[in-house]
This record gives structure tokens, C-alpha cells and sequence, in this order.
């Protein structure tokens, strides 16, 4: 224990006093995640706000992004990969296929109130954002549906099934849960309560009309 303690003491020693640690990208992504609230658009973050809430000085944010602008990218990317883990997770806890559209869709809406705000920036920048931040959206959106579609070939075939147009119904499924979280977004809770149940429903009736679909294509002569 005692080596391992000398071992941080000569780290820190060795930056010399007052000299924070490097800074990464991740610290300065979070900085300006800290400067966004729900209705803030993440083009109307500024260089020296930012900055200012990472600690360091202005100029350092160009060690790790050209400009603004490729630092509100890096947001919204990061916005998608995190919600993709949350959401993939709650989707491999379960396995029946009522369990798995339910789980996703409450977790989905549970994000809206998160402290991260992963998902306002997707949904915001995705309706009013510059062109470059929507197609940043886009990108991501596309990362959902091809990890559903994955998810829905698995769990099909684990219940002897086939999905039918797996690409086109994850690209159904996924935009009809963004639709609804951009509606759900000045709703209060009973209003979010019944849009989830709505959705859950149409999400079910996506996914028997691509079973039975599925099935039909089987059962026709090769």
C-alpha cells in the first residue's frame, strides 16, 4: 500500500503545483453538457462558456476540436451512443417480446427526465438544428435501427420466428418511439403514461403484421 501511495504522490509531484491534469475530449464534451438545459440548442454554445465550466483556457479546446461546431457533433454523438447502451440493456434483460417493446418504450420515456439529456439533444437538434447537427442526428438514428434490427432477428428466432424486412421494421419501430418522445417532451406525466400505452400498442401491431409477414414467406414454395 505504502508503494502504491509513493507511486501517486510522485505523479502528482511530477506535474508540479497548480497544474491540472490533461484535459480530454470527454472532459470538455461534459463541460458543455453542464451548459445545456432541455430547451437550449446546442448551437448557441460559446467557445468561452465553455471553456469556463471545463476550467481551462479558450484556446485549449482546439487541442481536440476544430471548432464549435465539430464539438456539437461530438455531443450529439455522444447523445446516441449513450442512449443506445441504456436502451440495448433494458432490451437484453428481457426476452418475451411484449416485455422487451414495453421496456424499451419506458425506458425511452424515462430519458426525458434524466439529468444526462442525452436524448433532448437528439430530439432537439434533430427538429431545429443546423443542417450538419440533423444529419448528425441521422447518423444516430440509424445506429438505433441497425442494432434493433439485430435484436429483433435474434428474439424472433428465438421463438421459432422470422421477421419480415427486419431493416424496414426497425426503421418503423425506432422513428414512431422518436415521434413520440419529441410529442412527450411538454407533456406531464398522465399524458406520457397514455402516449406510452399508445405506442406500445402500434410498436405491437408493427411487430405481429412482421411476424405473420415473416411466416407467410416461409411457408411460400422456394
Amino acid at each position: 500500500m505504502a508503494d502504491s501511495n509513493s507511486a501517486v504522490l510522485v505523479h502528482k509531484a511530477s506535474r508540479g503545483p497548480g497544474r491540472r491534469p490533461e484535459i480530454d475530449r470527454d472532459h470538455i464534451i461534459a463541460a458543455a453538457l453542464r451548459r445545456l438545459g432541455p430547451n437550449r440548442s446546442v448551437a448557441t454554445l460559446s467557445l468561452r462558456e465553455v471553456a469556463r465550466e471545463a476550467g481551462i483556457a479558450p484556446n485549449s479546446i482546439y487541442r481536440h476540436f476544430h471548432n464549435m461546431d465539430e464539438l456539437a457533433v461530438a455531443l450529439i454523438d455522444q447523445a446516441g451512443r449513450s442512449l443506445r447502451t441504456i436502451i440495448g440493456a433494458a432490451r437484453q434483460r428481457v426476452g418475451e417480446q411484449g416485455s422487451v417493446i414495453r421496456s424499451s418504450v419506458d425506458v425511452f420515456l424515462a430519458q426525458l427526465d434524466a439529468d444526462e439529456g442525452w436524448l433532448h439533444i437528439l430530439l432537439r437538434e434533430g427538429s431545429i438544428g443546423s443542417a450538419e447537427f440533423r444529419a448528425a442526428v441521422e447518423r444516430e438514428l440509424q445506429f438505433f435501427e441497425d442494432e434493433l434490427q439485430r435484436d429483433l432477428v435474434r428474439l424472433a428466432a428465438a421463438h421459432g420466428g422470422a421477421v419480415h424486412a427486419p431493416a424496414s421494421t426497425a426503421r418503423a419501430m425506432t422513428r414512431l418511439v422518436f415521434a413520440m418522445g419529441a410529442r412527450a417532451l411538454d407533456m406531464d406525466a398522465a399524458a406520457r403514461r397514455q402516449l406510452a400505452e399508445e405506442t406500445v400498442t402500434m410498436l405491437r401491431l408493427i411487430m405481429v403484421g412482421t411476424l405473420a409477414m415473416g411466416a407467410e414467406t416461409a411457408d411460400q414454395p422456394s
